[in-house]
């Protein structure tokens, strides 16, 4: 397979191969420490996902655009940006600190016209976004071990077919672990999703959760797969009793997954689905799901046809807040997004592409 553009470091004690499903900015480790990516979407078809992005984002891009139809540079247009922005689901600390970066951006380049300032308000969004950017790193530990979460709804199996999917065609060998034996459809589903991308799965009728995911993980490393793809029931924050079985899942596959000698237990990502539609309420759950598992990443879904697209600048300013307060974290990235239902409406999070189709 030809070189990825910038491949992920791994760590010289280890000979297990390097993977990484999209293009990063960062060191590169030694040529034969590293099996290569394929070559990053060529720029027609990644201009295609853009469009569909914009699309999906469409109601919220209007409202914003709308601010700036024969608009002077005053005050009202800052007080009726801050309005769409607050209607986009940014949240108040989110649209406070743009709305202050924006005028110093408006100042410093002396922006007369509202096409500059909007150009300045792209720059400004990206920037708040660019701490959700972050690619998905496979390859570190053989197999990477992928424990996924959301409430019921979000999308998540979808979620982790398309996901499933995406990893095949760079090249991972996948292995499903139909964890989610609360829904009764719930292991037909991902057996489809399975057959769909020719992987394999593993699933028992009416079993405990925490003993799928065990057997999962045992299987991935007996079978050498890549990664391991842990499907988990659909929970609410509230519900604390259910809450506590994602615990235990969690618990188990840290027991079938001790780690190598640096000591790194599974899950290796613990990735939270949350509904783009659902505005302030994703974040609350991002928020509620964090506390209870220690999440990762995210991916966000359904952002098509939304009003409330703006949630993801509120989770930045909420992650970087986070990072603050709780030494040794970090925000939590986004590592994919979806605009559809099609396998290829599944994409890796780019800010300034996201910040480009929200502003318009």
């Amino acid at each position: 397979m030809p070189p990825a553009q910038a491949p992920v470091p791994v760590p010289a004690s280890r000979d297990t191969p390097a993977f990484v499903p999209t293009p990063a900015t960062i060191v590169p480790p030694p040529a034969s420490q590293v099996v290569t990516a394929a070559e990053p979407a060529p720029e027609p078809s990644r201009q295609g996902w853009l469009n569909r992005l914009r699309t999906g984002l469409k109601k919220t891009g209007s409202g914003i655009q709308a601010v700036f139809v024969n608009a002077q540079i005053d005050d009202e247009l800052y007080e009726q940006l801050e309005e769409a922005l607050l209607m986009a689901d940014t949240g108040i600390p989110a649209a406070e600190h743009i709305l202050q970066d924006l005028k110093d951006r408006v100042w410093r380049h002396s922006a007369t016209t509202p096409q500059a300032v909007r150009a300045l308000l792209v720059d400004a969004v990206a920037e708040v976004l660019k701490p959700l950017e972050k690619p998905l790193e496979i390859g570190r530990h053989t197999p990477t071990v992928i424990m996924v979460a959301g409430v019921n709804g979000a999308g998540k199996t979808t979620s982790i077919g398309k996901l499933t999917k995406h990893l095949a065609n760079e090249g991972c060998t996948v292995l499903l672990a139909a964890a989610d034996t609360f829904r009764a459809a719930a292991r037909e589903q991902l057996a489809i999703w399975a057959d769909r991308n020719l992987v394999e799965i593993v699933s028992q009728a009416g079993g405990d959760p925490s003993a799928v995911a065990f057997d999962a993980v045992n299987a991935g490393k007996a079978r050498g797969k890549d990664v391991v793809l842990v499907d988990t029931a659909g929970r609410l924050p509230t519900q604390l009793h259910l809450m506590d079985e994602l615990k235990k899942i969690k618990r188990v596959i840290g027991k079938a997954d001790t780690g190598p000698a640096d000591g790194v237990a599974a899950p290796h990502e613990v990735l939270l689905v949350i509904d783009g539609n659902t505005g302030q309420n994703a974040l609350a759950q991002v928020k509620a799901f964090d506390d209870a598992l220690g999440l990762t990443g995210l991916v966000v879904t359904k952002l098509d046809g939304t009003a409330k697209g703006g949630v993801l600048c509120a989770i930045a300013r909420w992650g970087e807040e986070r990072a603050r307060t709780k030494p040794g974290t970090a925000p939590v990235p986004v590592y994919f997004i979806g605009v559809g239902e099609k396998l290829e409406d599944l994409e890796t999070f780019d800010a300034r592409e996201f910040a480009q189709a929200l502003v318009g």
